[in-house]
């Protein structure tokens, strides 16, 4: 197949790359390059986006494959506008933030209830993330119609993950020597990741098929607990871990999810549908997950690759981490 993919050169549109070359492909990437290069072995077209539909120029010709995974509706428009009539099927990279409600809605499938679309015009914004992709939806759904396969992907774990969510688990047990480790309290919230390779597979298969349809690109549900223990399992610790409650961690500004001073998977617990939702669609159309443990393996090469002591994006610094185990263990001994 001829598969022009809109990126390339960083997280899930690099392994998209990669992926699609060993799959014996012709992949041609169309990205700026500023943050990397692209895998060795595509077509290389350098385009800056904001450009509009000039951009795609270099695109020449028909594409049996577009993969888009844009977070701005006015780059989707203009792909598409300049695309879609050349493309034999069309992914677009969504997200589970287009849903409306985060906590337990009547459906935590497909069909539950979407945020409105951002205004034409508008740029997204981490705050306003949801509502772009929902606009990015809706351009590439009057544009391709029944070519169109959209992806709502769960939170992608992986190596190259730029944001150092999941990969803060098993690297923290990892880190030597050992030391207590701050964990929340809440080991039976539901937790789900999806890996990069899995959601790079499911997208190549069904672009090689033709599937259209919207899906959640979600992995299976597991309890938070069970994936911390994963993580210590996988790095060889028996580190002590130090539960610590919800209230505590909240007055004291520890992030949910990611950021910096974060705990990585820990949500609000009105965001319990956001942590569960429902891929049985994308399991029955034919994604397939490697088991967890396998994750974390790659999780925690990754890891150690770029330094367990490096600055990081998401996760408690060692230092923070200490002071709050011995704030929250001396509260105790008093209490």
């Amino acid at each position: 197949m001829r598969i022009l993919i809109l990126g390339g050169t960083v997280f899930l549109s690099a392994t998209l790359a990669r992926d699609a070359l060993e799959r014996g492909h012709e992949v041609t990437c169309l990205a700026r390059g500023a943050s990397a290069a692209p895998p060795a072995g595509v077509r290389f077209v350098p385009a800056d986006r904001d450009d509009g539909p000039a951009a795609y120029e270099g695109a020449a010709g028909r594409w049996d494959a577009v993969l888009d995974v844009s977070r701005q509706p006015n780059h989707v428009r203009d792909a598409l506008e300049a695309l879609a009539d050349r493309a034999g099927h069309w992914t677009f990279v969504s997200s589970g933030s287009v849903y409306a409600n985060f906590d337990d809605p009547p459906a935590l499938d497909e069909s539950a209830e979407l945020l409105p679309a951002l205004a034409a015009g508008l740029i997204s914004t981490p705050e306003t993330y949801g509502e772009a992709k929902v606009a990015c939806e809706h351009y590439a759904r009057d544009a391709v119609g029944d070519r169109l396969h959209i992806s709502r992907a769960g939170l992608i774990a992986g190596p190259g993950d730029p944001t150092d969510r999941f990969g803060y688990w098993p690297g923290r047990f990892a880190r030597r020597p050992p030391s207590p480790v701050l964990v929340p309290d809440a080991r039976a919230d539901d937790s789900q990741v999806i890996g990069v390779d899995d959601l790079s597979r499911w997208l190549l298969e069904a672009a090689e098929s033709g599937l259209s349809g919207t899906y959640n690109s979600y992995g299976d549900t597991y309890p938070l607990g069970e994936v911390i223990d994963l993580a210590a399992q996988v790095a060889g610790s028996a580190t002590r871990q130090v539960a610590v409650d919800h209230d505590w961690l909240v007055e004291h500004e520890v992030a949910y999810w990611a950021g910096p001073e974060s705990l990585p998977l820990w949500l609000p617990p009105s965001y319990s549908g956001f942590r569960s939702r429902s891929n049985a669609a994308a399991r029955a159309a034919g994604l397939r997950l490697a088991p967890l443990a396998d994750l974390m393996a790659d999780c925690l090469a990754d890891e150690q690759a770029k330094g367990l002591d490096r600055p990081r994006k998401a996760g408690l610094s060692a230092a923070h981490e200490s002071a709050l185990l011995e704030q929250w263990q001396s509260q105790a001994a008093t209490a």
